[in-house]
């Protein structure tokens, strides 16, 4: 699992600040994601060659003084259990505040490393001050200013010092399937159903019902990783914290993963929610499989399939050559299929063209439907290959590249997508100067 340090501590102490000031050289990862979690309040750091995720837990707190302090005691909370190392942030300005004692009162009962971090030590003379903090019973106090960033090297130096060095992960072959969806559309009950029952764990990540589980499924001839992840929940339903953690591992499990199978359930249809789950496995270049649970719970007649297929489609639209599977987890219903439909969209995110099929197939349509010209250049499209990558990525060689515009783009995926067969799988294309 992954090496996360948590940020705690009343509101106001400038834990944002710190937060910035440590993740500052890797900005960006989260920022797309907007639709998943509040992105800003957790980011990717490196110090010394160690990656770890900062996580700012001031970012969570809403409402008035009184909520404050409940939801910052539960961050406390959440932190120590999740986190493999707390920095504790306090102000020297205002010294040692009721809640900051209540907080070092949890932290103490903690087994995990707590740094005290005595923040807006900007000049000498609050050094000093400084030297009331070692009254928490919590080791060592780190003075640093956050806004010029004074005194964080030493902090990250010790800090980093708890993580593990880095192996090189040994390649696992297998195809691994991660299960991922709202809560209780029925993401356990299909991974106990195509378990029957002895579930033959690989790597239980960490001990809570929050967390993403690795199974080995072997059956029927289909071997695979299986990820059974905690569910993604619409923003205004949550309750903030507890989710944020199981955000953050359905996010890791789905970037580990190769093919993603999105669940809906049938009595809601596809939700903004799974849009963005959706997106956010098509971004990543994943393979993508909808399965909508508890079909057998709706009224049906023969048009009913259909209308539900055209309705996820329209939703997920420009991308949607993707399988849509109705099952029924409880009668067990097509739960197989699921698994033949998984192995297949796998089968065609791995699958490799000869270049010179590809040629014949897609010059001859390029010839009968050339780009159309852009003040009277004509574009000629001379060879085609793939290029080896995680996914299909497919270079066309031509003359002008810069004059093809996405519609044409879109032209080309859809004929490649007619000619070799890649359901559930995004394309990647690029014109490329010959």
């Amino acid at each position: 699992m992954a090496n996360i340090v948590a940020i705690v501590g009343r509101p106001n102490v400038g834990k944002s600040t710190l937060f910035n000031r440590l993740t500052e050289s890797r900005k960006a990862i989260v920022d797309d994601f907007s639709g998943v979690t509040r992105d800003r309040h957790y980011e990717m750091a490196e110090w010394i060659g160690k990656r770890f995720t900062v996580i700012d837990t001031g970012g969570f707190v809403h409402g008035s003084d009184d909520i404050f302090e409940e939801a910052i005691r539960e961050q406390v909370h959440i932190a120590i259990e999740e986190a493999s190392v707390i920095l504790f942030m306090v102000d020297v300005t205002t010294g040692i505040t009721d809640l900051d004692d209540e907080i070092a009162d949890l932290l103490r009962r903690t087994s995990k490393p707590v740094y005290v971090v005595a923040n807006k030590v900007d000049h000498a003379r609050r050094t000093h001050d400084s030297a009331e903090f070692y009254a928490f019973g919590l080791g060592e106090v780190y003075n640093v200013s956050s806004i010029t960033g004074s005194g964080t090297g030493e902090l990250l130096d010790d800090v980093v010092s708890h993580f593990p060095e880095e192996k090189e992960e040994e390649e696992i072959s297998l195809p691994k399937i991660t299960i991922v969806g709202r809560p209780n559309v029925g993401k356990s009950s299909l991974t106990n159903a195509l378990l029957g029952k002895d579930r033959n764990i690989v790597t239980d990540i960490a001990g809570t019902t929050r967390d993403s589980i690795r199974i080995h499924y072997n059956q029927f001839g289909n071997e695979f990783l299986l990820i059974d992840t905690a569910g993604l929940r619409r923003k205004n339903k949550v309750n903030e914290d507890i989710e944020f953690y199981s955000v953050m591992r359905t996010i890791k499990a789905l970037e580990d993963s190769d093919v993603v199978i999105l669940m809906l359930d049938a009595n809601d249809g596809i939700e903004s929610q799974d849009i963005n789950i959706f997106h956010l496995a098509e971004k990543n270049k994943k393979g993508v499989l909808i399965v909508v649970n508890k079909w057998d719970t709706i009224e049906k007649d023969h048009k009913t399939t259909k209308e539900f297929e055209t309705r996820i489609r329209e939703k997920i639209a420009p991308f949607t050559d993707v399988p849509i599977i109705f099952t029924s987890v409880t009668e067990k219903q097509r739960i197989y299929k699921v698994v033949e439909k998984a192995m297949e969209v796998y089968a065609n995110k791995m699958k490799k063209i000869p270049t010179s099929k590809l040629n014949d197939t897609m010059l001859e349509i390029i010839q009968n439907y050339p780009p159309p010209a852009i003040k009277g250049k004509y574009i000629k499209v001379k060879y085609i290959t793939q290029l080896t990558g995680r996914s299909p990525m497919f270079a066309f060689f031509c003359n002008l590249p810069q004059y093809i515009k996405d519609p044409y783009k879109r032209f080309i995926e859809n004929k490649l997508r007619d000619h070799f067969n890649f359901t559930g799988v995004p394309i990647q294309i690029f014109f490329r100067q010959k």
